[in-house]
């Protein structure tokens, strides 16, 4: 426990407006010795939480910036956090919200975020590479894994703290955050079957992303052995634009009428199979159920007979700032690994 004693607000000095804010500066302003300041403000697990609150809010309304410089000199360490982000997401996906979450899961920690984006054009690997080499970070966060990604396999052969939001192959291996779409692939069969549906169409991302697969083989297990025809789209995708899945879908439905539920795994993707759906003479609820999940709860304000379950995007952008944390603090502690469920809307 800390020994240093705060002092009160109402005791609390002044600082000329002329003086650039030190360490030293919040130390005479608390009342605390340099060492302790310092210790808060990184968040060292000795130092009690009300002087860790105190600390930084001296530290931010005096505008106390740490010197990186001085910082990563001192300590090998950046204090950065980078979020590596393709840049083919659309403006329905989840991307502002996992930026969102994360930044707020970084709050009252020294750490910062950064986001480094990608092309799609570009090597994925070029981003990792660069933050590696560089040490412009002290971990990475990044989503859109595959089983056997290329990305991963590279931090963990480097011993470079990470943690994705998605598992791999190697998950037990690694830090992550990931919702469970092996069961919304088996909840949206089961409840379209439940349902009266017998020939259902899933919209899935792309198949070398895990999730992917993770859907996909929750559908199929759930449609085995029931009387029912399930198709995997293999001409569209749920990260394609907009206008491709509007126009897969309805080329899907025009040759196969008998159709009556769709699955899909965005926002963007289930609007537009709605669309597409619409197109051809059909209404969500009556002659075809469309089963989605969501991050912020839409869909069923665009068509009320959608039904859907929510992923929490705010608890795994808020899991994943800890894990990273914790992989950078903490190597030696098994990683951080958390795994949502479904949850039907109501």
């Amino acid at each position: 426990m800390d020994s240093d004693k705060a002092i009160s607000d109402d005791r609390m000095p002044s600082v000329e407006a002329s003086e650039k804010p030190t360490l030293k500066t919040i130390s005479r302003l608390s009342g605390l010795a340099v060492p302790t300041v310092s210790r808060a403000l990184n968040d060292a697990p000795d130092i009690g939480a009300e002087t860790k609150k105190l600390i930084r809010r001296i530290a931010d309304e005096i505008g106390y910036v740490p010197n990186r410089a001085g910082v990563r000199l001192r300590t090998g360490r950046t204090n950065v956090i980078s979020l590596v982000l393709s840049t083919e997401h659309d403006m329905m996906n989840h991307t502002a919200r996992l930026i969102s979450a994360i930044a707020g899961g970084l709050q009252n920690t020294p750490y910062h975020l950064i986001v480094t984006p990608y092309f799609p054009s570009d090597d994925p690997m070029k981003p990792i590479r660069y933050i590696v080499d560089t040490g412009s970070a002290d971990a990475i966060i990044m989503n859109q894994t595959q089983p056997t990604d290329p990305r991963v396999a590279f931090l963990m052969e480097r011993g470079f703290p990470f943690a994705t939001h998605g598992r791999t192959n190697w998950a037990e291996k690694h830090a992550y955050f990931d919702y469970d779409n092996t069961a919304f692939g088996a909840k949206a069969i089961m409840t379209l079957i439940d349902r009266g549906r017998r020939n259902i169409l899933v919209i899935a991302p792309p198949m070398a992303q895990n999730y992917a697969q993770n859907i996909r083989d929750g559908a199929t297990i759930a449609a085995r052995g029931r009387d029912i025809r399930l198709t995997i789209a293999d001409t569209v995708t749920s990260d394609d634009s907009s206008t491709l899945v509007k126009d897969g879908v309805e080329a899907i439905l025009r040759a196969d009428p008998t159709i009556d539920g769709i699955v899909c795994s965005s926002t963007s993707a289930t609007m537009a199979a709605v669309a597409a759906m619409e197109l051809c003479g059909r209404s969500v609820g009556t002659d075809t159920d469309v089963f989605a999940k969501e991050a912020i709860p839409f869909l069923r304000l665009f068509r009320p007979g959608i039904l859907t379950v929510q992923e929490d995007v705010g608890q795994a952008g808020e899991f994943l700032a800890r894990a990273a944390i914790r992989a950078v603090r903490e190597p030696d502690l098994p990683p951080m690994q958390g795994l949502a469920a479904p949850r039907m809307q109501d």
